[in-house]
C-alpha cells in the first residue's frame, strides 16, 4: 500500500515578498494622487468661504453704505450678522480680513496655501 505524501501548504517567502513589493508600488503611485486631490477640496473649501464672505460683505455695503466692511461686521452669531459661522479647511484665518468697497478680489493666505477669489 502507498502512502500519500502530504505536500506543506502555504505560500513561500517569494510569493508573499513579490506581493509585498506589488502592494508598495501601488501605494507609492496613490499617495501622491491622493495629497493633490486633497489640496483641491481644499483650495475649493477656501474659495467657497470667500465667495460666500465677499457676497456679505457686499450686501453689508450696501444695506450700510460704508466703503469697507471687516470680518467682525459680517459674521458672528447676532441676528444682525449675515454668515453665522465660516469653517476652515487649511488653518486660514479670515478675522483680520477687510474688504474695501473698491475690492475686485480677496485673497487668504494659512500655512497650508493661499487662495484668491475674483468677484
Amino acid at each position: 500500500m502507498k502512502t500519500q505524501q502530504h505536500l506543506p501548504r502555504g505560500f513561500t517567502l517569494v510569493e508573499i515578498m513579490v506581493v509585498t513589493v506589488i502592494i508598495g508600488l501601488l501605494a507609492a503611485l496613490a499617495v501622491p494622487a491622493f495629497n493633490k486631490v486633497r489640496q483641491a477640496a481644499r483650495q475649493r473649501a477656501i474659495t467657497n468661504n470667500l465667495r460666500q464672505i465677499a457676497s456679505a460683505a457686499q450686501q453689508y455695503m450696501l444695506e450700510h453704505g460704508a466703503p469697507t466692511v471687516g470680518y467682525s461686521d459680517i459674521v458672528g452669531t447676532t441676528t444682525d450678522r449675515f454668515i453665522s459661522l465660516i469653517a476652515t479647511a487649511a488653518q486660514e484665518d479670515y478675522t483680520t480680513l477687510v474688504i474695501h468697497n473698491s475690492d475686485t478680489q480677496v485673497s487668504i493666505t494659512s500655512p497650508v496655501i493661499t487662495v484668491t477669489y475674483n468677484f
